[in-house]
């Protein structure tokens, strides 16, 4: 991160010089074999103070040799994030204001250029720590804030969201040293594989919304069991007790698929393994990942989120203009 630059290194680059670097490397690629790759940039850290300033020259330095602008996110600090921050409505939201002002320094310095999230988890560390929060990051707790960040990433038009890390790196990694997968991973392959690009606007009626927080997508048909015109909807539930969503009268008679996590075990929601509908998922061997296995609700039915939980739900049969 070149904000951090000055901090980890002893050196500072400004934007301006960094973007005009990008320019003169962006030159050097094209009479290479490299010259039909992709350049991405700057890999600033949170926008606020000076990395603001460093993203806004660098964009008008360098960004028109760019392809997609990126930057970093971290909600918390690692060594003081506790279990209630993760599950704090407001901390979530400060994801949003975030990419509003990555977004408003794109726009006024390079209007149209794509936003990615090039590297991100729920909390930063350092020293013995290492990245992410201890006991909090690579348990079911964190799975809150990931789903969350997916859904207001898509939600907000960033179309790529890079997550640190797979493996071997502090608290926050999605695979343990022993290669179980840990919840975020298994979250992380539910959503791939149920969630489509397509993104609608969706909200729920009532109080306190912000604790029962819903995304709504085209269903990914690449999946076997689904079709185009499904929908898939995910939702996390920050509430102590159970909440229930009721589709609107147009879906209302459409079947539905499950597919609940909830934590296992007693370290409930610091659990680092996780039920589907029910059923523990771990895998079947050293190369086999388990079955995840939906359950069919009737049509009519509400949709059940237990407290401290997060889901998807298939609507199938759905038959939605946009996703046709």
């Amino acid at each position: 991160e070149p904000n951090s630059f000055r901090k980890k290194a002893g050196i500072f680059i400004d934007g301006l010089q960094l973007g005009e670097d990008f320019v003169k490397l962006h030159k050097l690629l094209e009479k290479t074999t490299f010259k039909t790759s992709n350049l991405y940039g700057p890999d600033v850290g949170q926008p606020r103070g000076k990395t603001v300033k460093i993203l806004r020259s660098f964009l008008k330095a360098g960004g028109e040799v760019i392809d997609s602008v990126t930057w970093h996110h971290y909600y918390l600090n690692g060594r003081i994030a506790t279990k209630e921050d993760f599950l704090n409505p407001d901390v979530l939201d400060t994801f949003t204001s975030s990419v509003q002002k990555v977004f408003q320094v794109v726009e006024e310095t390079r209007p149209h250029k794509k936003v990615w999230l090039g590297e991100t988890s729920s909390a930063y560390g350092g020293g013995a720590y290492g990245g992410g929060a201890p006991l909090l990051s690579n348990t079911f707790v964190a799975g809150f804030m990931w789903l969350d960040k997916l859904g207001q990433s898509a939600r907000t038009g960033i179309e790529v969201v890079m997550r640190q890390v797979l493996f071997g790196a502090g608290n926050y990694h999605l695979v343990e040293e022993n290669f179980e997968p840990l919840p975020d991973y298994w979250l992380s392959l539910l959503f791939k594989k149920l969630v489509g690009t397509n993104v609608f606007m969706a909200s729920v009626k009532g109080p306190d919304r912000s604790k029962l927080r819903v995304y709504l997508h085209c269903t990914n048909v690449n999946h076997p069991r689904y079709k185009e015109g499904d929908l898939t909807l995910y939702a996390l539930n920050l509430h102590n007790v159970t909440k229930r969503l009721q589709l609107p009268r147009h879906l209302f008679d459409k079947p539905v698929d499950k597919y609940l996590m909830r934590p296992l075990g007693p370290d409930g929601l610091l659990s680092k393994s996780v039920q589907l509908n029910g059923r523990t998922l771990r895998m079947v061997d050293g190369h086999t990942l388990p079955a995840l296995t939906e359950k069919a609700l009737r049509p009519g039915s509400s949709l059940g989120l237990p407290a401290f939980s997060y889901g998807f739900f298939v609507i199938r049969n759905a038959k939605i203009t946009a996703c046709l």
